[in-house]
């Protein structure tokens, strides 16, 4: 299958502009979710080995993921083709960045391929149909059977200052079909967005949604809240700062990283605005799943993300300090099985390595 993806269907679809490929693959996916088409799929690519499985514990009772292997925000914004794409074989889907009113973007061209460094460079800037369009689709998640959660932003207009309103919207919206949420602090493409990481920003931000989860928990007879997590960017500095807001706020978790600012990897002429990711960010946010597993003596969960393409990459992260990973450049390129190579080659890597599980080789080389 990988042969196929990458001798016929890449070709074809690396011939169209960035955008437009993405849209035709979402039509794709939407068609894997047909009843006549996703068990096939489904049965193909999906593995089932109770030594993949990732528990988490949440507050009023455990959130279970049947593997580590999640899809990144920014490939199902709009929380489109969640069916098509479970049948793929993903432990867990991140819908979004999904903001409180619908917003177009940055102009195009936004989004731009470097097949020889197996990268992106996105400057996309939050265009979505916002979060309440995404919330009269998501009857469609019913039948999903893994965790989904959503990316959430502030609207581009907003101020900073009233950017705790955009969050709080958001997961008001989307909250009876959020398995958990991740704020997103860290795009590039949003102006003065990675602002709101600084301390006197984020520490009360994360306690405010904190609260307002809290809340909504109570309002709607919920037992098991949301998890909620914080993404953070890999290229700001302190670290330990994140930990701490994470920590006090009572978050239980960071993915880790977004988009780096870095231009390392590309060749001359790339452009110099927006986010690149892909095999370049590799080690980078291993580094900081690393780093940020250390400062918080394993107290938090960390997810994953940059530059993910095979097994032994994810593997990397996991004894890293990361209880899941994601995928999303590593996925255009690699193609529909990659979930799958990647479940099967982190059996072979546990098995070698004599561990029983995901869970247990979780920071063993922090």
């Amino acid at each position: 299958m990988t042969s196929l993806y990458k001798k016929i269907i890449r070709p074809i679809l690396f011939h169209f502009p960035p955008e437009i490929a993405h849209s035709l693959a979402l039509r794709a996916l939407k068609a894997a979710a047909l009843p006549q088409v996703q068990p096939f799929i489904e049965n193909s690519l999906r593995v089932k080995d109770p030594a993949l499985r990732v528990t988490l514990k949440g507050d009023g009772g455990d959130l279970v993921f049947p593997n580590p292997v999640g899809l990144a925000a920014g490939f199902d914004k709009d929380a489109e083709a969640l069916k098509g794409l479970t049948a793929l074989g993903f432990g867990f889907l991140e819908a979004g960045t999904l903001t409180p009113k619908p917003q177009e973007g940055n102009p195009r061209p936004r989004l731009f391929r470097f097949p020889q460094a197996e990268a992106l460079v996105n400057r996309m800037g939050f265009n979505n149909q916002g979060a309440a369009s995404a919330a009269e689709r998501l009857p469609l998640r019913i039948n999903l059977r893994i965790p989904v959660g959503f990316n959430i932003g502030k609207n581009r207009t907003t101020p900073l200052e009233q950017a705790t309103g955009d969050y709080l919207a958001c997961m008001e919206r989307l909250y009876e079909p959020a398995d958990f949420f991740v704020i997103n602090v860290s795009s590039p493409n949003t102006p003065g967005l990675r602002k709101l990481q600084a301390p006197e920003q984020l520490d009360p931000l994360l306690k405010a949604i904190k609260e307002k989860n809290d809340a909504l928990a109570l309002e709607k007879g919920r037992s098991r809240k949301p998890l909620l997590f914080v993404k953070i960017s890999p290229d700001d500095e302190p670290l330990e700062s994140a930990v701490g807001a994470a920590v006090s706020a009572g978050f239980h978790g960071i993915v880790a990283t977004n988009t780096t600012r870095s231009r390392e990897g590309l060749p001359p002429g790339a452009p110099s605005d927006g986010g690149m990711s892909g095999r370049p960010l590799r080690s980078k946010s291993t580094e900081v799943v690393r780093r940020l597993h250390q400062a918080s003596r394993g107290h938090l969960t960390l997810i994953g993300v940059g530059g993910i393409f095979s097994a032994e990459d994810a593997y990397e992260k996991i004894l890293a300090g990361a209880s899941m990973v994601e995928v999303y450049t590593g996925f255009i390129y690699e193609g529909y099985s990659l979930v799958r190579d990647i479940n099967r080659g982190l059996l072979d890597l546990l098995k070698r390595d004599g561990f029983q599980s995901v869970q247990d080789a979780i920071g063993k080389k922090a």
